[in-house]
């Protein structure tokens, strides 16, 4: 065990964050701390690190145990280049790299006991230095830069010329090649495009050491975290799992609680009316029966409203008027800012129903297309064609929508004319602006607050066409499964921006992938364009004969007679018939076994002692993911081994 958090509480004045929280963390386990936004979880980091101090409770780490702590407002304050910050990362290896080439220029004038002693303390400085992969640590700094997405250029740039997104990616990859015993990371792929969180998973999942992390990043959790410690209404739950099983499990048991919950309340209004009916009879024995009765509900111990049914977020989106089946048409979509092109002769087409996500690197031109579409500004070239009866509803990320001067009821009042000032309170209400909060400032209120209120313009619009730029910014994680239940009950079309995978996954029927200036369509979710966009990349295997294969052969047949040739051209074929029936019949084979073992976990899974066996839910999990994305694959291969031998 690295860390033990025994009975952990704090408070600020009257305002209790945390109560009563307790976990321990092995060594390389992998471990997240999730909660609404201001459930204590940077409170909680900030007492393990020491930065602040428990009402109650102690934090006990492992003796001669390092700790790397990246917390969302990092000090960035570097005097240096990029690759020169990094080397600092590295100071210990580079200073036994040193005392490794001064002994080796020492032991050139030594001799006798002089010398052997010499090349005892050679022999040990390598074989520190190789242990510590001192020969490979050059290579290991490019690798860190490259993954967190730093150019070769970027290398010898200044910190003062980076961005602050620039300077946390270099504070994060300085805390990655330290390599402390534990790693703490605060939100760390705020300022990650999908390529640098896909890197940082990989990385963080063979890592070595512990790691405890803080993060809305769902897919990112689900692909890192072995178990989950969830802060809710101050007290700590832990759930031994991936976010999906963390997820699904507390949807159960507060399902659970709900009822539970309910039944009470209906059991207490059941006794308090047996109760004042007995009073009324007015009778000595029936006034000693209700009486007893009181004493026994008053020894009740009674339950919490859970705390999800207290704030939840109702949003339903339903358009008013259904659009013509071709929703939008670009074609030839250009669009360059001074020297730098963003993109050049982009066409697609969005169909009525399709919930379509825009995925890319950061400053692809991803915002700029949903700009250009809502004639927010201006194309170079090209044409872009809403179809009949199409109404937009388009929700930015920068919330330039919003009149910053305007109150939360106003900023409502003023786009609905025609609600009543009862209805625009019942639709604040269902966004959790309640009482005076709707009389706030828009230009006061939090991202997330500006968020919220973004989304009841957008549910009040009764669009049928959707254009979401970064929808889930700043949403905690409860509310962002509110809007995606709204989405995927939602009849209209959706085209959206968003590095939420678990989002997009959830959501999306189809991606469109802005890469190189170019658009590539995949027609299914995130997990879909991951083992799509894999494949894609690798053509090296073919069950077809190459063109190079097929031109040597004619160059050998063209000697032939013609009737010999044809003789070996029916030959070939038949062989080639048979190779492929032979390649079908084994296709379907793996895939009836496939489908059996995938059987075979859900039966599994209906086990009832199975249901409390947290490791082996996981491992079935685990498993049935495996075998379905190579059963996907496998119909895929049948499907196009099938038409060719059709034709």
């Amino acid at each position: 065990m690295i860390l033990d958090c025994q009975h952990i509480s704090k408070a600020y004045g009257t305002t209790v964050i945390i109560e009563d929280i307790s976990f321990h963390l092995e060594e390389k386990e992998k471990m997240a701390i999730v909660g609404i936004n201001g459930a204590g979880k940077t409170t909680l980091l900030r007492i393990i690190m020491g930065e602040e101090a428990a009402d109650s409770g102690q934090v006990i780490l492992s003796r001669d145990r390092t700790i790397g702590y990246l917390s969302q407002h990092q000090d960035t304050s570097f005097d240096n280049t990029v690759y020169g910050v990094m080397e600092e990362a590295m100071e210990p290896i580079i200073r036994l790299q040193e005392r490794i080439r001064e002994t080796e220029l020492q032991m050139q004038n030594l001799t006798g006991d002089a010398l052997e002693k010499a090349m005892d303390t050679y022999h040990r400085l390598t074989q520190e230095f190789e242990y510590k992969n001192g020969y490979a640590f050059e290579s290991e700094i490019v690798g860190v830069l490259k993954g967190l997405g730093f150019s070769r250029e970027d290398f010898e740039r200044h910190t003062d010329t980076l961005s602050g997104g620039q300077k946390t990616r270099l504070s994060l990859g300085r805390l990655l090649l330290m390599k402390p015993d534990m790693i703490i990371l605060d939100e760390p792929t705020n300022h990650l495009d999908m390529a640098s969180i896909s890197w940082l998973e990989g990385y963080l999942s063979a890592y070595p050491g512990a790691v405890i992390i803080v993060s809305h990043d769902r897919y990112f959790l689900d692909k890192i975290v072995t178990k989950i410690v969830e802060i809710d209404q101050g007290h700590g739950h832990i759930y031994h799992g991936n976010y999906t099983y963390f997820a699904s499990k507390r949807a159960e048991i507060r399902t659970n609680l709900y009822k539970a919950y309910i039944n009470q309340q209906q059991e207490i209004r059941h006794q308090e009316a047996v109760i004042t009916k007995l009073k009324q009879f007015n009778r000595e024995k029936s006034i000693k029966r209700a009486e007893s009765r009181e004493k026994m509900l008053d020894r009740v111990e009674r339950l919490e409203k859970p705390s999800e049914i207290n704030s939840e977020m109702r949003l339903h989106l339903e358009p008013a008027v259904l659009s013509g089946e071709d929703v939008l048409t670009v074609e030839g979509l250009a669009k360059s800012y001074d020297s730098l092109t963003l993109f050049t002769n982009l066409s697609f087409e969005i169909k009525r129903g399709e919930h379509i996500a825009l995925i890319g690197g950061n400053g692809t031109g991803k915002t700029t297309i949903l700009k250009i579409i809502n004639k927010l500004i201006n194309k170079d070239a090209g044409t872009v064609q809403l179809g009949s009866r199409v109404k937009i509803g388009y929700y930015d990320q920068e919330h330039h929508t919003l009149h910053m001067d305007n109150t939360i009821f106003d900023e409502i009042s003023d786009a609905y004319p025609e609600l009543t000032n009862t209805k625009i309170r019942n639709v604040l209400a269902a966004f959790l602006f309640t009482g005076d909060d709707v009389f706030k400032k828009i230009g006061d209120l939090s991202g997330g607050e500006r968020g919220r209120l973004s989304l009841a313009k957008l549910m009040l619009s009764s669009a049928n066409f959707l254009i979401l730029d970064e929808p889930t910014n700043h949403l905690d994680i409860t509310s962002k499964e509110i809007l995606e239940t709204a989405l995927i009950h939602y009849s209209g079309t959706v085209l959206y921006v968003s590095h939420d995978r678990y989002f997009i996954n959830r959501t999306a029927t189809r991606i469109l992938e802005l890469q190189n200036k170019q658009i590539t369509n995949y027609i299914g979710n995130y997990d879909y364009y991951e083992t799509h966009r894999l494949n894609k990349q690798d053509t090296s295997a073919s069950p077809f004969t190459s063109i190079s294969e097929t031109t040597s052969e004619e160059r050998k047949n063209s000697t032939d007679s013609p009737a010999k040739q044809a003789w070996k051209e029916n030959k070939a074929e038949q062989a080639r018939l048979r190779k492929k029936a032979n390649d079908l019949k084994k296709l379907e084979d793996r895939i009836d076994q496939l489908e059996a073992d995938i059987a075979e976990i859900d039966a599994q899974f209906l086990i009832p002692e199975n249901a409390t066996d947290a490791v082996l839910l996981n491992k079935l999990t685990a498993d049935r993911t495996s075998l379905e994305k190579e059963l996907n694959l496998l119909y895929e291969e049948w499907e196009s081994l099938s038409e060719d031998a059709e034709t």
